[in-house]
């Protein structure tokens, strides 16, 4: 553990080389901004005291919740395989995110550090030779319920957890050697896409969600080829395959929300979970959106020790033609609950997502608390005003960040409120 902070403090070269221009916050551990050979902060968090489990043998059978893992490194050469816990029993919680309301975040990791990965090299864009293993690993992401699985190590599993902004973390991994995976039944929207080579992979990814498959199913069958036309369809990394079903379903919400009626007031929705503070505003006006995160010193991607980091991305009624950078996968996760929350209602609106990540969120979950979190705050009752105005005390009663801050990295404020609309004129 002393080697290991020492290392933290060797690499970082002092807190302000690592945070200098928000570096951290916009790579999040994935692009190597600073420059450093390896993400300061993830060894920051490898220092934790973590357990994960005991494996004794190269041979691990358990019961997968179903749940797969598709890396991207190397890409298309990808390295893909199941996520198995070393048990048997009913695991379907460890890889439901939908399910983990009111758990802790240190809960959370340690129930998903019982998952054990097995990997296995594959060219993503061409796989139709690769063997049972593959085989196999599409039938577990498709599978409704827990199934059993037996799987052979070249060596035994060990290594760092996985941690990242964008995927849910896991344990130790390992190179397999053979997978066997017991009969289970398919998901029925799943395996209709499946089966259906003559359907792209957007209109699967819509198709399963209207019928009511979860957005976390939606995912692992996305990103193990088993959606789209033909001899198109690929492997996707899920880091990718998270952010592309979020905003696939988000852009097709979209189609009726952004032509719907407005709603007539100022809405606020306010709600805290994980440490995570959130106040989501809404407005009488056509469609627009925007996500603004403070991360505070101390968090898990603002290692400064007093430099808050804020961050903001946004759209107005057309929509986005380039990837969020600045706020990445969380951006897509948070709008596609917004979306779907007007179209409960039938109506329009302009949003805004405030969120401030306070020092308890200290190791990275993944983009599904950004989700799950925004869809639990859009289930409570809001607060209500005729005017923006009326909003702003309670943003400032709730809130660390005060109203001229928010103003400050906001353009969608700074439209609504320099720009005239025809309401002005009456």
């Amino acid at each position: 553990m002393e080697n290991q902070s020492t290392l933290f403090d060797e690499m970082t070269g002092g807190s302000d080389t690592v945070v200098k221009n928000g570096l951290c916050n916009v790579c999040k551990g994935t692009r190597r901004l600073c420059g450093k050979d390896r993400c300061p902060l993830m060894v920051k968090f490898y220092t934790k005291k973590i357990n994960t489990p005991v494996i004794k043998s190269n041979d691990v059978a358990g019961s997968s919740p179903p749940a797969v893992f598709v890396g991207r490194y190397g890409y298309p050469k990808v390295e893909i395989g199941p996520l198995l816990p070393t048990f048997m029993g009913d695991t379907t919680e460890l890889d439901k995110p939908e399910l983990w309301g009111g758990k802790s975040m240190y809960d959370i990791a340690a129930m998903r550090y019982q998952l054990v990965r097995g990997k296995y090299r594959i060219d993503a864009t061409d796989f139709a030779k690769s063997g049972k293993i593959v085989d196999n690993v599409q039938e577990l992401a498709l599978t409704a319920k827990p199934v059993n699985v037996e799987t052979y190590f070249e060596k035994k599993p060990s290594g760092r957890i996985v941690l990242d902004d964008e995927i849910m973390p896991f344990g130790p991994s390992g190179k397999m050697s053979s997978i066997r995976v017991e009969n289970g039944r398919f998901e029925h929207n799943l395996e209709k896409s499946f089966y259906d080579t003559d359907m792209n992979s957007t209109d699967a990814v819509v198709a399963a969600y209207h019928n009511g498959t979860f957005v976390s199913e939606i995912e692992k069958a996305f990103s193990v080829g088993t959606m789209g036309v033909g001899k198109r369809r690929r492997f996707v990394p899920t880091r990718w395959s998270i952010t592309a079903v979020d905003d696939i379903i988000g852009k097709n919400l979209m189609k009726d929300v952004r032509y719907n009626e407005t709603i007539d007031e100022f809405r606020l929705f306010q709600w805290k979970g994980l440490d995570n503070w959130w106040s989501i505003v809404m407005m009488p006006v056509t469609w627009r959106y925007e996500m603004i995160e403070a991360w505070y010193p101390k968090t898990s991607w603002n290692p400064s020790p007093n430099e808050m980091v804020v961050a903001h991305d946004h759209e107005f009624f057309e929509g986005r033609t380039q990837y969020a950078d600045n706020i990445t996968g969380a951006y897509y996760a948070a709008r596609l609950a917004v979306t779907e929350y007007l179209q409960s209602i039938g109506r329009s609106a302009g949003v805004m997502v405030f969120r401030e990540v306070h020092p308890g969120y200290d190791i990275p979950l993944g983009v599904w608390n950004i989700r799950e979190n925004v869809r639990a705050a859009l289930r409570t009752q809001p607060y209500t005003a005729e005017s923006l105005e009326g909003l702003w005390p309670q943003i400032n009663a709730f809130m660390d960040l005060k109203k001229e801050r928010w103003l400050h990295n906001s353009e969608i404020l700074k439209d609504y409120l320099i720009q005239r609309r025809i309401e002005d004129f009456y």
